[in-house]
């Protein structure tokens, strides 16, 4: 051993020779002070391109990609108990409720941009020839958030929870009809009493785990704790509840959700999304402002507007609703008359109700469907205010019409009596539909036209005013969702309550064309359709179409990758959350191919 020991000592105790170095340090002993200062200051300026470059091409070459880490702290309105996918869409469900549902839950699809849909716990689907049969192919080992796996027991057993019409589920309707059958554990069969086309649609609602559900009571569907404490398996799961005591009731304060490495489409790179709730808009605003939270949205767009102004970030995008003043025919005989109904649209200067009443954030409508729907067309370019007024009068007075300066209104003497153009326009207590009614009344004052205005609270008008179709005339919304189909709002089989034909509107033509247009798979076709539906309600004048809101969301300039453009509804803004990202890491641009 000490042999050994002495010999690496001998070896490592030599000085090592480079090659050349004997003959380089005789040459630089050669060189004058002035030469050795030429030389070295040559190989400073070789060295120092070479780092300068060297820092170029990997600065070159360099991108940056998301990576795991950094939290989002939302603020919301209200406070969640049902988070729960077959209760939280409904009256009972709070927008917290829809908020953290939209992250705990998966559905076999997920709403995906252009209105396609990804596979979230499907692998893959199918659609029988005669577009009566879905079958659905799960992936394999997907778990839920408890560590059980995700099998077609699941999947049955939501769908049928949703159709027991003892849950009063808001999903029932979707689901009527609807037969589900579990082929083997990875396999799901839906059958379909005739075709359907937006049924994918019904495919995106967040599934149950059955093990936990399947034991809960019926009478306690809508109050057990699973509905505060869920388990699903989106792309978070709850890791934190933070409650205060109110009268001997718990109260949560925030929830705090961590990513779920096993989501079916990959762990989302933001690791915390916590949740801070609010009581009101002015308390979500305080929160921003003071630093408590980073995003918020379900503000008024006027105060989205101010934020914006202040140097918030605020992104936005149109929803797939229909703002318009419906004619009530039966209840107000006037509107039986096109011209009446063509001369009050022309008189509206929507822009200016946009930019009063939404602070700018809505897109000006002319055909009953909104943007991002099968058929949409762009408005034209309006002419003048005062040129649609001098029309509009025109329009009045070739169907008869007179206006009386002594009593300042418009009249049509028929053989049975004197008609007057006056009416009431009707509406719910929401601020921005109270603005609204207030600029129509203004602008219809212009062509001489006398309004009178009737507002509602939000339950009185839906159960006094819209579902008995008691108005003459009411600014309402129509909410049309993914598929913007228009069947329930236009076919003449939905003019009673609880059908969504508020106008009463009836045309054989229309119902031929949303009838087939259902069971259209071939889009080109489908499209023809709706360019057909236009066409006629367009003719028609049923209702005056106004604008469709957008959605404004404010988040962090922090939060990058968020798609807005397949929102319907605010919680929806999570649909690519798992794509979103804080932190980055720089990788060479070669290994991210």
């Amino acid at each position: 051993m000490k042999n050994l020991l002495s010999s690496l000592n001998r070896i490592f105790s030599k000085r090592f020779i480079l090659p050349f170095e004997g003959r380089f340090t005789l040459a630089l002993a050669a060189f004058s002070n002035r030469e050795k200062q030429i030389f070295f200051g040559a190989m400073g300026v070789l060295v120092g391109t070479t780092i300068v470059l060297m820092l170029w091409v990997n600065k070159s070459y360099i991108v940056p990609v998301p990576t795991y880490g950094g939290t989002l702290i939302e603020g919301v309105l209200n406070t969640p108990a049902h988070i729960n996918p077959l209760l939280a869409g409904g009256e009972i469900g709070s927008e917290a409720d829809r908020d953290i549902s939209a992250l705990v839950y998966s559905g076999l699809l997920r709403a995906g941009a252009n209105g396609n849909f990804v596979p979230d716990l499907a692998e893959r689907y199918e659609i029988s020839d005669d577009g009566l049969s879905y079958t659905f192919w799960l992936k394999e080992d997907l778990e839920w958030h408890d560590g059980e796996k995700i099998t077609a027991d699941d999947i049955v057993f939501t769908i049928k929870t949703a159709q027991d019409s003892r849950m009063k589920s808001p999903k029932r309707a979707s689901w009527d009809g609807v037969g589900v059958e579990k082929i083997n554990d990875l396999t799901v069969l839906f059958t379909l009493k005739k075709p359907y086309v937006p049924f994918l649609e019904n495919t995106t609602m967040g599934i149950l785990p059955k093990h936990i559900w399947e034991n809960v009571d019926f009478n306690r569907f809508d109050t057990n704790k699973y509905n505060r404490e869920p388990i699903g398996s989106g792309p978070y799961k709850i890791d934190a509840i933070k409650t205060t005591n109110q009268d001997g009731d718990e109260i949560p304060v925030s929830y705090t959700l961590n990513s779920f490495k096993k989501f079916a489409l990959g762990r989302p790179y933001v690791n915390t999304i916590k949740f801070v709730f609010a009581k009101s808009e002015d308390d979500l605003v305080k929160m921003l402002k003071d630093g408590t939270v980073d995003a918020i949205n379900s503000i008024s767009h006027e105060q989205g507007k101010i934020l914006s102004e202040s140097g918030y970030r605020v992104e936005h995008t149109p929803l797939p609703r229909v703002l318009a003043v419906f004619f009530n025919q039966n209840e107000a005989p006037i509107f039986a008359e096109s011209a009446v109904r063509e001369a009050l649209g022309l008189s509206i200067d929507k822009q200016e109700i946009i930019n009063k009443a939404l602070a700018g954030y809505g897109v000006l409508l002319d055909t009953l469907l909104p943007p991002g729907a099968l058929g949409y067309e762009k408005t034209k370019e309006q002419k003048p205010l005062e040129e649609r007024l001098t029309t509009a009068r025109t329009i009045l007075q070739k169907a008869g019409w007179s206006f009386s300066e002594q009593q300042g209104v418009w009249q049509k003497k028929t053989s049975k009596e004197t008609l007057v153009l006056r009416f009431t326009l009707a509406t719910s207590e929401a601020p921005e539909l109270r603005a609204v009614v207030e600029e129509l009344k203004t602008s219809w004052a212009k062509l001489g036209v006398p309004v009178d205005i009737r507002v509602f609270a939000t339950g009185d008008f839906k159960e006094t005013i819209v579902r008995p179709r008691k108005f003459d005339a009411l600014f309402f919304g129509q909410v049309l969702g993914r598929d913007s189909d228009p069947y329930p709002f236009w076919h003449s089989s939905q003019r009673s309550d609880p059908g969504l034909n508020i106008a009463l509107y009836a045309n054989t033509r229309v119902d031929t064309i949303l009838t087939d247009a259902r069971g259209e798979e071939d889009e080109e076709d489908r499209l023809k359709l709706y360019k057909s539906f236009i066409k006629e309600t367009s003719t028609d004048n049923p209702a005056i179409p106004l604008y469709a809101p957008e959605f404004i969301y404010l988040l962090p300039q922090k939060i990058n990758g968020v798609s807005l453009e397949s929102v319907t509804i605010p919680s929806e803004r999570f649909l690519n959350v798992y794509r979103w990202y804080i932190e980055t890491d720089s990788v060479w641009s070669i290994f991210t191919r």
